[in-house]
């Protein structure tokens, strides 16, 4: 049942079991384009059913007692996590000036033994001098405490957390059971006292339009954001007033503001089209007007500067180009090019300021950045390209919240390199490091040295010819002759890029003698919007084939050991694992699935569940096109399970996921148990958190066990457990 909004409260199941559960099978038959197929586990669909809620704290119990000699092993793990972070932190101040002219430093901090942190300012008179808030001094205040709010919860994510535009007032949303549906907050910052609110079940988005009305949207019973409200601070949110309203259930909303506060944007978008509306901060009650109507096949986003609008867009460049167009016309036939589309360049999006516009974009597989001065004329200057040392990397700009700032900020990682935070001079291109995340010293192992760890680019052959890049790292110790244990990461859908990024936990498999790899499979963004569309709809099996073709060459070249390669996704990652399996059930050793979609097909010609209209632009619409049913039919992991041996599979879920509902992977699961004929050393598990949703557990220390747990059942599989 879509729409669940439940803590379990199950039945008891036995101190040790002496088999794998057993799903009770139930007849039905889905018969679709002519085509019937058997689906025993079809009652899966309903979440209140008491037996299955039976079933999956059974599957709980036997993993845990499965797993339960990894428990040492998952402590040093979690033990390595804790020891390498600095616990008791905070973030790089960042300054804001507010609309009523004062400002201010903003910055998070966290403490040792709280799962959560806190949001703090202090009053600023210079961007030049960033204070030193490693101890509270006296002026600091806290704008949010979230430690204090999840008190008492077992799940708590926070959704909307926005100051006013004039600096007086915090809205915030809270979300306690994981299903995104938040409840809204207002806060006076001058007396800490609620001023406002609940409003209840808004969806995780919003803005302020001046100091005294916030924007928010809401979801329909299929989790798709698409309606905006108004409210009025202090006022019965009975008497909110709906500002817009989608029909279409393949477009969802969001609501957001301009940086310099004057204008609140509506933003409706599919898969494939988008749309944006505009209302002045000023006239909060008024009527949105549109920067351009809604054309199928059109995708652009809207940056509003004081003198033009910059908009990025597809209009006959898929690699998508930057154009400007007046205020009072902002229509396409005003828009004038100010960057060409280039065929190996994917622009992803631009930050306008006063003296510069910077655009951040995809180049042949890496992230960059690039600035483009303005004079004060709004004449342009020429191009700059930011450049950087390592051979793979990812690189972001922070949009700086003033826009007369004559600097920027941009987030940079590697594969080896821990997060960092530059700032950037927009008048003269000088760089100064402001925080690169620390990674402690470890007891046993010593200082992080990122120079004792290779990383590099590999390439594996498709199928059909397609070179599919990979991402790879390792210890400079560890050998390359075919004899190490390597763990294969994969997501490939939405356009999503997987870029060479740090983690804290994967020092503890390097360490070990792991290879990490990314297969950059299509279906992703990593080479642009092409890489993209030859990874969707009727191409969507060349992701999987990419896959299974990039854990075929760490092999072949001897990266792994050939009984020694795992692999990970989560998500639409999930259904990238659960379909290279089938494609190659002995290539992996193990696998972990998180949050998998792997029942595609019964979710998509569903379109009473949560968001799946939305997803036929995506994966096509099987309902009406047989080629797409048949399409599916032929990849979806659950239908395609092979009387073969499997890898030992772990697949991780959440009772409140909205995404991919818990059915799903307790469908795959109960039909491997059916099908496979693996032995006792190649276990199938599934374990569901019966108080989270598709982002799993919430806070850090148990988001660090969580991983600690999959991370052991890993290397467990890889025979590392020494």
């Amino acid at each position: 049942m879509a729409g669940l909004r439940r803590e379990a409260t199950l039945a008891a199941v036995p101190d040790a079991l002496q088999s794998p559960p057993d799903a009770p099978r139930r007849p039905f038959t889905r018969t679709v384009h002519g085509d019937a197929v058997d689906d025993p586990y079809h009652w899966m669909a309903d979440k209140t059913d008491p037996e299955l809620l039976e079933y999956l704290a059974a599957e709980n119990a036997w993993t845990e007692q499965h797993t339960a000699h990894l428990e040492p092993l998952a402590e040093e793990l979690y033990g390595d996590l804790k020891a390498r972070t600095k616990q008791t932190d905070m973030s790089v101040p960042l300054h804001v000036t507010h609309t009523d002219g004062t400002s201010y430093w903003y910055y998070g901090r966290t403490t040792e033994g709280h799962d959560y942190g806190r949001s703090c300012r202090l009053p600023a008179t210079s961007r030049d001098d960033i204070p030193d808030v490693s101890e509270p001094g006296p002026d600091e205040e806290v704008v949010l405490d979230v430690q204090a709010l999840a008190e008492g919860h077992d799940y708590f994510s926070l959704g909307l957390a926005n100051v006013s535009p004039d600096g007086r007032r915090l809205a915030y949303s809270v979300d306690t059971t994981g299903d995104e549906r938040y409840d809204l907050f207002v806060v006076d910052l001058a007396t800490g006292e609620t001023i406002d609110g609940p409003v209840p079940g808004v969806g995780g988005g919003g803005t302020w339009a001046g100091p005294d009305w916030l924007f928010y949207t809401r979801v329909d019973a299929a989790w798709r954001p698409h309606e905006v409200w108004r409210h009025r601070v202090g006022t019965d949110p009975a008497a909110d007033a709906l500002v817009f309203s989608e029909p279409d259930d393949r477009f969802w909303v969001a609501v957001g503001s301009s940086r310099d506060h004057a204008w609140v944007f509506v933003e409706v978008a599919s898969k494939t089209t988008t749309e944006t509306r505009l209302l002045p901060s000023s006239d909060p009650t008024g009527e949105p007007t549109v920067v351009q109507p809604r054309r199928p096949g059109l995708e652009y986003s809207v940056e509003l500067a004081p003198d033009a609008l910059w908009i990025l867009h597809n209009d006959d460049a898929p690699q998508f180009k930057l154009s400007r167009a007046p205020l009072a016309t902002p229509g396409i036939e005003h828009w004038e090019t100010v960057i060409e589309e280039r065929p190996e360049t994917r622009l992803l999006d631009v930050s306008v300021y006063a003296s510069a516009v910077v655009i951040d974009h995809r180049t042949n597989g890496l992230a960059g950045i690039s600035v483009l001065p303005r004079g004060e004329d709004g004449a342009l200057g020429v191009l700059t390209e930011l450049t950087f040392d390592e051979a793979l990397y990812d690189v972001g700009a922070e949009e700086a919240p003033d826009f007369d700032t004559d600097r920027i900020r941009f987030g940079y990682e590697s594969l080896v390199t821990p997060t960092s935070v530059w700032e950037y001079r927009l008048d003269t291109g000088a760089r100064r490091l402001l925080k690169q995340t620390p990674v402690l010293d470890h007891p046993t192992h010593g200082a992080y040295d990122p120079t004792a760890y290779v990383s590099e680019r590999l390439w594996a052959t498709a199928e059909d010819g397609t070179r599919v890049p990979i991402s790879l790292v390792r210890h400079r110790d560890t050998p390359t002759n075919g004899t190490a244990p390597g763990l294969l990461y994969g997501y490939g859908a939405y356009e999503s890029a997987t870029m060479p990024y740090f983690a804290m936990s994967r020092i503890s498999l390097l360490d070990r003698g792991f290879v990490f790899a990314i297969a950059h499979v299509r279906g992703g963004g990593e080479l642009g919007r092409p890489w993209y569309d030859g990874g969707k709809l009727l191409d969507k099996p060349n992701t999987f084939s990419d896959f299974v073709a990039c854990g075929r060459v760490l092999v072949d070249e001897g990266r792994v050991a050939p009984d020694r390669l795992l692999a990970e996704g989560g998500s639409a990652g999930g259904l990238l694992i659960g379909a290279a399996v089938n494609l190659d059930p002995g290539l992996f050793r193990a696998v972990h699935a998180a949050v998998p979609f792997v029942d595609p097909l019964t979710t998509i010609l569903n379109p009473d569940l949560p968001l799946t209209v939305m997803e036929w632009e995506e994966w096509g619409n099987p309902v009406e096109d047989p080629a797409v049913y048949a399409c599916m039919k032929a990849y979806s992991p659950y239908e395609n399970v092979r009387p073969t041996t499997y890898p030992a599979i772990l697949a991780t879920t959440s009772l409140n996921d909205t995404r991919v509902e818990v059915t799903e992977p307790a469908k795959w699961v109960a039909r491997l148990r059916d099908m496979v004929t693996n032995g006792p050393d190649r276990p199938i598990l599934l374990k569901t958190e019966m108080v989270a949703g598709h982002g799993g557990v919430s806070g850090r220390y148990k988001a660090w066990r969580e991983r600690a747990f999959e991370l052991a059942w890993l290397v467990d599989q890889a025979g590392a457990n020494t």
